[in-house]
């Protein structure tokens, strides 16, 4: 009678297990079906879904949600961040739950514009500075600059070129992007993990932060509180300016695709002006949703600086309130063009 009672308890338990493995490999086989040909999709349309159960799996209850918001099938995708975007299902079933997750690409419903400008000021500017931000403040430019050994925080006098405040970083720092609110200077390092900050007024290193899931410093820009940061990719970051923490981000996309390599950043009546590392252009991005609205070619200014073994590509650009006009510049270029953007 024992060894009865023990074979049933046996086979009891492999009953169970067997119940429960089979129950986890059917739930390892659910997977979301939506209508995004190749798993891309355009702004505005609706987006349809479903969970794909082929094992038959008993479930309890479903729901989706994208970006932590809930969604019911058809969604239509108006007030949405572009690029790509997990689509969750979460799935109840026997007592358990499983997140069931789903990559989407959404691209921009329209295609940017072309703007072109007019050079209305030329203005000095130093050959040897490797410009990696320009941002003015109260009237006056600072500038940021990059490199090894070489990296600086500047105050400059535009119009002549005159340095008139000059702080360098220490050799182990590579300088980049900076920009500056309530009078304090924020100033990014590239893959050093670093940020600084600075009192405006005297260039006084007050603090640094550590950088979250973007794992490098580029440009770096801000609309009046909060700050955002670009990092060699098509991420643009939030950070709470009290506490330096990234909050979230956007990516910045056309109607093609994703726009990479995203350096300086200047915010500019709304939205942010963002060079590209290579091209000698900058996009205007809606900072709601990371769509690219329009496009500016500067490539012809580097023919208008000197040509010298060290010239690289256009980046710095500023806004003055005082003038309404743009300023740009670029690295090691012997000149700082003050612009008016044209339709």
């Amino acid at each position: 009678m024992q060894v009865f009672k023990l074979l049933f308890s046996f086979v009891l338990v492999i009953s169970l297990v067997s119940c429960g493995s089979g129950t986890a490999e059917k739930a390892s086989k659910l997977s979301i079906k939506t209508n995004a040909i190749k798993g891309e999709i355009i702004l505005g349309e609706s987006l349809t879904f479903s969970l794909n159960n082929p094992e038959n799996l008993e479930i309890d209850s479903v729901s989706f949600s994208i970006n932590g918001q809930s969604i019911t099938s058809p969604f239509t995708l108006s007030d949405v961040k572009l690029g790509k975007q997990n689509l969750v299902a979460t799935v109840s079933f026997d007592n358990n739950s499983k997140d069931v997750t789903k990559s989407i690409t959404i691209l921009n419903n329209i295609k940017p514009k072309v703007y072109g400008f007019d050079i209305i000021n030329e203005y000095p500017h130093d050959i040897t500075s490797y410009t990696q931000g320009l941002e003015f403040y109260n009237g006056v430019l600072y500038e940021s600059t990059g490199q090894y050994g070489e990296s600086k925080l500047r105050k400059l006098d535009y119009k002549t070129g005159e340095v008139l405040q000059s702080i360098d970083l220490a050799k182990t720092y590579f300088g980049e992007g900076l920009t500056i609110l309530n009078d304090k200077i924020y100033q990014l390092t590239w893959q050093e993990n670093t940020g600084f900050v600075y009192d405006v007024n005297n260039f006084n290193k007050e603090s640094s932060f550590k950088y979250g899931n973007s794992k490098e410093g580029w440009g770096i820009c801000n609309d009046g509180s909060l700050l955002y940061k670009s990092d060699g990719t098509e991420k643009i970051w939030t950070l709470n300016s009290s506490t330096l923490t990234e909050e979230g981000n956007i990516q910045v996309y056309t109607d093609k695709g994703k726009i990479p390599q995203l350096n300086e950043l200047e915010w500019i009546n709304g939205k942010i002006y963002a060079n590209i590392y290579q091209k000698n252009g900058v996009v205007i991005v809606n900072p709601n949703n990371g769509a690219v609205e329009v496009v500016i070619d500067f490539s012809s200014l580097k023919d208008k600086v000197t040509q010298h073994k060290g010239l690289d590509v256009l980046n710095g650009i500023a806004y003055n309130p005082e003038t309404k006009t743009i300023f740009v510049t670029g690295k090691r270029w012997d000149k700082l063009f003050e612009v008016k953007i044209t339709e």
